[in-house]
């Protein structure tokens, strides 16, 4: 008698038939879908709208959320971009007076950057639209849906970081 065929969890699978992960490559197709149009949008959004590019508005939710300023390296890290990003996005911001560049007190080669108070209202203002267009974006998304996408994400990203923990 023949045995009745079991499903493969994706560890398994993994571990089994390494060739076979379809319906995993199809997830991550549609996350990185889903990602690329709500960002290309975001991005056309803030252009338009305010003339802002998308890292200089995420440089400036760094600064937004931490009112005493950072250094450059602290932003790199967070933004998890070079220096030389960093350094070119805070010129252009300063020269628009959105941002101010002050040396440390505590240590003459850093510099201290935060949001000035022009720089704080116009971040707030993008900041409520954007919230707006995101709202937008998921509006098809019933309240239980979209607990339910965070859960399931939070798991995946758990999922992930410990696949990456394995392979080192």
């Amino acid at each position: 008698m023949e045995q009745p065929l079991i499903p493969l969890d994706a560890e398994t699978k993994v571990a089994e038939r390494p060739h076979d992960h379809r319906d995993e490559l199809r997830l991550w197709l549609r996350l990185f879908a889903c990602k690329e149009v709500i960002e290309t949008e975001v991005r056309r959004r803030l252009r338009e709208r305010f003339n802002v590019t998308l890292p200089r508005f995420d440089l400036m939710a760094q600064l937004d959320r931490t009112p005493k300023g950072m250094t450059l390296g602290e932003l790199s890290q967070r933004m998890m971009v070079s220096n030389g990003n960093v350094t070119g996005l805070v010129d252009r911001l300063v020269e628009q007076g959105l941002i101010d560049r002050q040396p440390s007190r505590t240590d003459r080669r850093a510099q201290i950057v935060r949001l000035t108070q022009e720089g704080r209202r116009f971040f707030r203002a993008m900041a409520r639209e954007n919230a707006d267009w995101i709202g937008e974006m998921f509006a098809e998304l019933s309240q239980a849906e979209i607990e339910t996408l965070l859960r399931l994400l939070a798991k995946t990203k758990a999922s992930a970081r410990k696949a990456i923990a394995r392979a080192r």
